[in-house]
């Protein structure tokens, strides 16, 4: 464990100007919201509040198991901010968003010691089957408006109300900053000491187990965090649509956040969100000149990424740990 996380433990300098550079992508991707035309800045909301999501997936990649359930905490946080603003009267945008994170770790955390007893195949089909149950209590509660949801009045920002025709400038705003201050501490995470760990365990967990970490709690943490992650994600999504619906939970939103995981790679938090990007790009032009086989270019969009960078977008920059050199023996 200890040589996997000296070899990839960054230095304090590089770490910084990690940091650094991603303050400055954060104000310009802020700036762009001044030049884009509306409908790429709704492009834009949807990329990021996606691509959070995914984060948390990646997170979990990294410990060596995947989420085929990051839909439950995606709906989780959704309806937690929508149910918020219809009942308590709340109507601040980033109070929702914090609401829908809070609400999205309520759901997810009692599950979290049961899911770190299990790896592999076991994991994933826990964490779909459970996104599956609340999938089904949506629709059946009628409350909550049933298999169609219910729409939401339009969030103020700050105490400020806005005029549609803004409401995609200050929520593209709003998803910027709030991913991107999520994804820095994501950085500073992964770079941490128990971040790093994570990948000893990915590697090796009976040997981290012999070192005296246990594996179990660290995987709930990490579940805990990405259920975080999942909720502030809905609820931006929510917030950006202006309804909310069972589908949120269904297993192929699930399906799509795993493919951006693995089209991302877990070595760059930045191609998370490129991926992201990439994606509803693909979706939304494939839509709009193929719109009887859209699915079929986002397919082949897909196959192409992994055929090409199997180890996710983010390999095209982000540094691999240099092998260690061949131990040689006492020459005669």
């Amino acid at each position: 464990m200890d040589d996997t996380v000296h070899r990839h433990a960054p230095g304090r300098a590089p770490a910084r100007r990690q940091l650094a550079a991603g303050v400055a992508a954060i104000l310009v991707l802020m700036g762009c919201a001044f030049v884009l035309p509306r409908w790429l800045l709704f492009v834009g909301t949807m990329a990021a509040s996606h691509g959070v999501v995914t984060l948390g997936i990646v997170l979990m990649m990294r410990g060596g198991v995947v989420s085929f359930g990051q839909g439950l905490v995606f709906a989780a946080g959704g309806y937690a901010a929508a149910l918020a603003g219809m009942y308590w009267g709340l109507s601040d945008a980033l109070l929702l968003v914090a609401i829908g994170g809070i609400g999205a770790v309520v759901i997810a955390a009692p599950f979290a010691p049961l899911l770190s007893r299990y790896r592999g195949i076991f994991f994933a089909m826990l964490t779909l089957a459970l996104s599956m149950v609340l999938y089904g209590i949506l629709v059946k509660t009628t409350a909550l408006g049933g298999s169609d949801g219910f729409n939401l009045s339009r969030p103020t920002f700050f105490g400020i109300g806005v005029e549609a025709d803004q409401g995609n400038f200050a929520m593209y705003l709003l998803a910027v900053a709030v991913t991107g201050l999520l994804g820095l501490a994501a950085r500073v995470y992964f770079d941490s000491t128990r971040g790093l760990v994570a990948l000893a365990v990915r590697e090796n967990e009976l040997r981290v187990e012999y070192l005296g970490a246990s594996v179990r709690r660290l995987l709930a943490t990490d579940y805990i965090i990405a259920a975080f992650l999942g909720g502030v994600g809905g609820a931006l999504t929510v917030l950006a649509l202006g309804h909310v619906e069972p589908n949120f939970s269904y297993w192929t939103t699930s399906g799509e956040f795993v493919f951006l995981a693995i089209l991302a790679g877990h070595h760059s938090v930045a191609a998370v969100f490129v991926a992201a990007l990439l994606l509803e790009l693909v979706r939304s032009f494939s839509a709009l000149y193929f719109p009887n086989t859209w699915q079929l270019a986002l397919g082949l969009f897909l196959l192409v990424v992994i055929r090409f960078l199997p180890m996710g977008i983010g390999s095209l920059w982000s540094r691999r740990p240099a092998a260690r050199p061949a131990s040689t023996g006492p020459t005669a």
